[in-house]
């Protein structure tokens, strides 16, 4: 899979994932840091083939993320035949009520999971020996996510392997955590500045939309990039955006949150594989898209918060998009009134880091500053 050693949340969780006797993990982890091979591995190694029912269970926020997690699984099980995945995703049951399934491996989200333990009889959560729950601060931050995951979690044996991972650790994060994993080791490894790291980030001051669209041109002119993000407040943003772009010959691919799950992986798997090498995008696609040769974020629109203050959260899953794996990338954010520049400042202060201002008239500074 071109791992040459392993990354430090690999190094750090692997021991303890594959103890015996089990032991269980909550681990902070940013998406990029290789946690999900890592628990892949795991729920690889733990799986006895020969017990043709589920023993893995893993949660996920969304349908992208459980796709794929998913990917990671059949990629690195490839040489193991006998290990099947099933994904409890919704629209997606073909068997009878009661009929139990096969496959040791099911990825889903927690409302699909929840029907499948409950309502349908599909899994028997007491032959459940090890369960995954990722991106656990998008979990409870999701209506209804974090009381389907509490009901899947009480269905289980108190022997259950429980590992949980989330980006950010806040104190309801915490108590989420502490009612999950009983016993727990604790992985933190990384704090959120350092995800910046790789990153350099930018303003460009434009007065409307049409100037912030005129400072993209340039902006792509002047860097080489092998795949750029670009998030929109609104949809009907997105879809303006993405309809300039492709008048000036782009490819663009446009994912916003009226499509339907189909839709969205279409257009996700489209992108990973390069057919596409923009993506405009609402916040829908923020968190949890790990696509390596994204080299340029762009705020097109600023997150902001319901109260109109910087979303930092927003703001750290947007921006690392890029940077992945230890690989420089960039972040431009456009600036279009007082208050956006005032978000600048919340961000700057948040995270500790400067955001440099870029001249996109001034061609040779402006290269000179991104080279």
């Amino acid at each position: 899979m071109g791992f040459n050693r392993p990354s430090r949340i690999q190094e750090n969780a692997l021991p303890m994932m594959l103890a015996q006797p089990p032991q269980n993990l909550i681990a902070q982890a940013q998406s990029g840091t290789g946690k999900t091979a890592a628990f892949s591995l795991a729920m690889l190694s733990h799986v006895n083939p020969a017990n043709k029912w589920t023993q893995c269970l893993c949660i996920s926020p969304t349908y992208e993320l459980a796709l794929q997690i998913g990917q990671v699984i059949e990629h690195m099980g490839q040489f193991c035949p006998d290990v099947k995945l099933a994904y409890g995703i919704r629209g997606n049951r073909s068997m009878e009520r009661g009929t139990k399934l096969q496959q040791q491996i099911v990825i889903g989200t927690p409302g699909t999971v929840l029907d499948w333990c409950t309502k349908y009889k599909f899994i028997d959560p007491k032959k459940i020996t090890m369960f995954v729950l990722d991106e656990a601060d998008v979990m409870i931050a999701t209506q209804g996510h974090r009381d389907q995951s509490l009901r899947i979690h009480r269905q289980l044996t108190k022997d259950c392997q429980m590992l949980l991972f989330s980006a950010t650790f806040e104190e309801s994060v915490w108590r989420f955590a502490e009612q999950v994993v009983p016993d727990p080791n604790i992985i933190r490894l990384k704090r959120e500045e350092e995800t910046l790291d790789n990153i350099q980030q930018f303003y460009v001051v434009c007065k409307e939309k049409e100037d912030k669209f005129a400072a993209l041109c340039e902006l792509y002119g002047c860097l080489t990039i092998a795949q750029a993000m670009i998030f929109c407040h609104t949809r009907s943003m997105a879809a303006w955006l993405s309809a300039q772009l492709i008048r000036e010959g782009h490819q663009v691919a446009l994912l916003s949150g009226e499509m339907t799950v189909e839709q969205r992986a279409a257009v996700i798997e489209r992108f990973r594989h390069g057919k596409e090498k923009v993506l405009v995008t609402t916040n829908v696609c923020s968190r949890g898209i790990d696509v390596e040769q994204v080299s340029l974020v762009v705020n097109f629109d600023l997150p902001v918060d319901m109260d109109g203050h910087a979303d930092n959260e927003t703001y750290l899953h947007r921006i690392g998009r890029t940077g992945r794996f230890g690989k420089r990338g960039f972040a431009v954010n456009m600036v279009d009134s007082e208050r956006s520049m005032d978000i600048i400042h919340q961000i700057e202060m948040h995270f500790n880091r400067r955001i440099s201002k870029l001249d996109t008239s001034d061609y040779e500074a402006m290269e000179n500053q991104l080279s």
